[in-house]
């Protein structure tokens, strides 16, 4: 019975939740800061992120200003939930791998199209990044190798098929598309005939689509910390187990944001934040600031690959639990990514989903345990879109064993994918050495040989005792020494 009143709980805080859009998820900290004071007049304490990079509020807790008042602050800023926010890889740009044309300027000017407040999700992303999932809105822009090219990948509400739009979609077309798509989808059920309908009503750049979408497998990474972004520049990865932000904490972010001329601040799909663009000079003040309120900046990987609902109690104590079963048999689950769903498949983005499934009315009222399905995508893959059942109806007990089985057998999928040697009597020495993982001690950040260092010019195959001894970690700049064999992948 308690779980049931949790769940009715969860489901009541959520549909309850109010959202400030930010577009593209990149807001200046001036403008959160002006979120924050309103968020405090309305009587919080903190605020939350929200699944598509936006900001969300619980009803006001307190009636410190008068109705009429109230009613104006929450208009100002809190959407109607007919509205959707533009979700985009801005937040990515320039400190992961990245389409060589894009950086951040491009999402930039893209954004500032948008004159109209979208009813269709959309996503702006670059497909050789993994923070920021690619086919979770209706409209799904992902950009192609030719500059300022994107492909679009239609999942309409209504659609009996998802599919790709039959051209390349120019970056300054983008917006209007969007508006035109948004008007027509309705009175048109095939993505050819909407096709020839846009064409009749709007004159656009397009391109043909001479290749397929080729969608790069990249590991998920370590997002949290002090980062090195370039050599006079860090970025800063934020990230709270509960995500509650505290508002004066996130108010002295911002003036010191103001104070060291860091321009633009970005929230993440796994509700996190960060900042990009540091200035090296500034780099103790900011230790000082995150000292001062007690701010961690080092968890597991195990606890920054989760996503899980906004303000669900329950599904966070699933997450605690699961955590913590990992870290007790030490499990490494580098590359791969979870979450807690609801069922709703069209949202997932992870690569494992621990699904809850709903008790039935005839169970209201009876004190029953809930039941899990776990579902794991093709190859580990979210980005493939196709999601595999490998447990049904199991208790919560029954979880960690699931889930580690489907780490190692992660691992060892690789490991068929990567045994391509081309000189077969030496393969076994060759991968001896070339699957070993290094952990590096100061940011928990791992070198894989599979896929070497992009940002720094490693190529694939390169086993980490071959690296030079110049070699830095990549995510917090620690030297080479401070790296430590951290699991050779099962063969």
């Amino acid at each position: 019975m308690m779980e049931e009143v949790l769940e009715i709980v969860d489901r009541e805080k959520t549909l309850s939740l109010q959202r400030v859009l930010i577009k593209g998820g990149v807001l200046s900290p001036s403008e959160l800061i002006h979120i924050l004071d309103i968020a405090r007049t309305l009587g919080h304490t903190s605020i939350l992120f929200g699944s598509r990079q936006d900001i969300m509020l619980p009803p006001a807790p307190t009636q410190k200003v008068s109705g009429t008042d109230l009613k104006s602050l929450e208009k100002e800023l809190v959407s109607n939930r007919s509205y959707q926010n533009i979700v985009s890889s801005y937040v990515t740009a320039d400190i992961f791998p990245t389409t060589n044309w894009l950086n951040g300027s491009s999402y930039l000017y893209i954004l500032e199209q948008f004159n109209h407040q979208p009813r269709l999700k959309i996503n702006i992303v670059d497909p050789k990044q993994r923070l920021v999932p690619l086919f979770t809105g209706h409209l799904n822009f992902i950009a192609s190798d030719l500059e300022d090219y994107w492909y679009l990948y239609l999942r309409l509400p209504g659609y009996s098929v998802d599919g790709m739009y039959p051209v390349l979609i120019n970056s300054w077309d983008i917006a209007p598309l969007s508006l035109t798509l948004e008007k027509l989808y309705t009175q048109i059920d095939h993505i050819d005939l909407l096709f020839d309908e846009v064409n009749e009503v709007l004159d656009m750049n397009s391109r043909t689509m001479d290749r397929d979408l080729n969608l790069p497998f990249n590991p998920f990474p370590y997002y949290e910390g002090m980062n090195k972004m370039d050599r006079d520049r860090y970025w800063l990865g934020l990230y709270w187990r509960n995500n509650q932000y505290d508002i004066p904490f996130l108010k002295a972010l911002c003036n010191l944001c103001l104070e060291v001329q860091v321009g633009k601040i970005c929230i993440t799909p796994w509700k996190s934040l960060i900042i990009k663009g540091i200035p090296r000079s500034s780099k103790l003040a900011w230790e000082k600031l995150l000292g001062k309120y007690g701010i961690n900046i080092r968890h597991s990987s195990l606890e920054l690959n989760w996503h899980i609902p906004v303000a669900s109690d329950q599904a966070l104590a699933l997450k605690n639990y699961l955590v913590s079963e990992f870290n007790a048999v030490d499990i490494s689950t580098y590359g791969l990514t979870f979450g807690i769903s609801n069922g709703d498949h069209k949202k997932w983005f992870t690569s494992i989903v621990i699904e809850e499934n709903s008790l039935s009315a005839d169970a209201l009222g009876i004190s029953l345990r809930p039941t899990y399905n776990v579902h794991y995508s093709t190859k580990f893959d979210p980005n493939l879109r196709e999601y595999l059942c490998f447990a049904q109806d199991v208790d919560r007990s029954a979880l960690p064993n699931l889930l580690i089985e489907l780490s190692h057998q992660y691992f060892d999928q690789l490991d068929d994918e990567s045994s391509h040697d081309s000189e077969p009597t030496k393969k076994a020495e060759v991968e001896e050495v070339q699957y070993n993982l290094y952990e590096c001690r100061d940011c928990l950040s791992t070198y894989d040989s599979r896929y070497g260092d992009p940002s720094q010019e490693v190529i694939e195959g390169i086993p980490f005792e071959q690296l030079p001894n110049t070699y830095t970690c990549s995510v917090c700049g620690a030297d080479k020494h401070h790296f430590r064999l951290k699991q050779v992948v099962p063969q």
